[in-house]
Order: structure tokens, then sequence, then C-alpha cells
């Protein structure tokens, strides 16, 4: 079973939707005791880091995702979903995320491209992964931020891409994915990496 978190601040039709269309048994839950039997965990995420990673924590699923993740269940976070993997954010003022991997999120330059960054963009890929299989190099996806990860190790990075500044798309260490832009708005390939997701050994 396939758990969509739930916690007030996701883009949960439509990931539901892809999921659906694949036929997967994918579920959106909104209670942390829900997750025990999950086989694997997706994050959705839109909005401001602050205020989606309050409801997150006021909801009651920080530790039993930390848990989840640490006991090897495979967690993918989407878009703010991944951002929230990373230790802080300066969305708004100093924020606290999961901290499941080492980085932090901050907003795009001043001097760089209008924010937020909108459309379809190119995937660069960094390393092989079993959540990129069947990727191409330079495959497009769609984006919808404003503010991006800097992550502190570059083993965790499996994507860039492009806008004013290379930054990262795609990251994973062991069973904790995150990918910024929206694989149930990014057509076929955003199909074969949820795809990729069902099709993990949990």
């Amino acid at each position: 079973m396939i758990a969509i978190i739930d916690y007030g601040a996701g883009n949960l039709r439509s990931v539901a939707n892809a999921f659906a269309f694949l036929g997967a048994d994918a579920i959106t839950i909104n209670r942390p005791d829900q997750l025990t039997d999950a086989k694997k965990i997706v994050l959705p995420g839109v909005g401001a880091f602050g205020a989606g990673i309050n409801a997150l924590r006021e909801s009651g699923f920080e530790e039993p995702i930390k848990q989840a993740a640490q006991a090897g269940v495979p967690l993918l976070g989407i878009c703010l979903g991944m951002q929230y993997l990373f230790e802080t954010s300066d969305e708004m003022g100093q924020h606290k995320g999961l901290g499941l991997l080492p980085g932090f999120v901050t907003r795009f330059p001043s001097d760089g491209p209008k924010v937020p960054a909108i459309g379809w963009n190119s995937l660069h890929i960094r390393q092989e992964n079993p959540l990129l299989t069947g990727i191409e190099d330079n495959a497009y996806a769609y984006f919808v931020h404003s503010y991006y990860v800097e992550a502190a190790n570059p083993a965790d990075v499996l994507a860039t891409t492009d806008y004013g500044i290379e930054y990262v798309a795609v990251v994973g260490r062991g069973n904790v994915f995150g990918i910024q832009p929206h694989p149930e708005k990014s057509q076929s390939i955003g199909l074969r990496i949820l795809r990729n997701v069902v099709e993990m050994k949990a």
C-alpha cells in the first residue's frame, strides 16, 4: 500500500489520480497511525515551507515519517514535500525541516530570472538510481516553485536543472527520495517516475 499523506497542504487529488492511472494500491491518509501498514510513503506539498511544515507537525506526522524512513520504507517527497526532507528553509523566516537529508532551502537569486519558476525544464541526470529508471538525460518535467534546495552532500543529487543557476531537481539516499518538479503534471516522464516508485522493493 502506498500512503499519500494529507496534512492540509498537499496537491493530493492529482497525485492520487496519477497513481490510480498506474493501477497502484495508493490511498490518501490523514492520521499518523495509518502509516503503520504503508509499504511506501508519498509526501506532497504546495505553498510556503513554514506553514506547510507546521501543518505536518501539528497533524502528528513528523515522527512517524522519520521512523518509517529509518525503518527502510521508501519515502518520496514531491515539490515542497522534497524541501521538507532537508534541514532548514529561509522562506519567510527560518524554519526547521525533517532533517532526513543534509542541506537547506533558499530563494532563487534576486538578479536571476523571475520567480516563481513555472513551466517545463530539463532534467540533467547526475547518477543512476531506481527512481530514474527509464528517464533519459534532458527529459522535461514541469516545475512550479520560488525556492530551491542546496544539498550539502553531492552524493544525494540524482538530477539537476537550470533556471539562472544549476540546482537540485531530484535527490535520493537509500530509501529517501525527493523530486522538485511535479511528476503528476509531467505527463509520461512523471508517470514513469511514479511507476518506478510503485515498483520499488519495500
